[in-house]
């Protein structure tokens, strides 16, 4: 599924065009060492959460961008959980890439 992308910072669109397309190295890619994950407030375990919705989950459309491009939501499709509205959240780290995703319902 083709979502607008263009209006996302580098490492936000690193990470949701490889979520799109199902992509594991290029998701994990998108990450600093050591990135952490705060999945619905929950510390969670990234490479983990990447095996799980790394082409089993995907955004439908991306309704929103704020913070200057730090945060999206949108509709959000998975293949356990059905569809709802969710948004990402990022932190970036040095190298420009993320150190920190919190995701969530919205």
């Amino acid at each position: 599924m083709t979502v607008d992308t263009s209006k996302l910072i580098p490492a936000m669109r690193a990470a949701i065009e490889a979520l799109q397309r199902g992509d594991h190295a290029a998701w994990g890619a998108a990450f600093e060492p050591g990135a952490t994950l705060l999945d619905d407030g929950e510390l969670r375990d990234l490479a983990g959460f990447g095996r799980d919705a790394v082409g089993h989950e995907r955004f439908s459309s991306i309704d929103h961008v704020a913070k200057d491009g730090l945060e999206i939501s949108g509709h959000f499709q998975s293949e356990q959980w059905g569809s709802f509205v969710t948004y990402f959240r990022i932190t970036l780290g040095p190298n420009g890439k993320i150190s920190r995703l919190e995701v969530g319902q919205a």
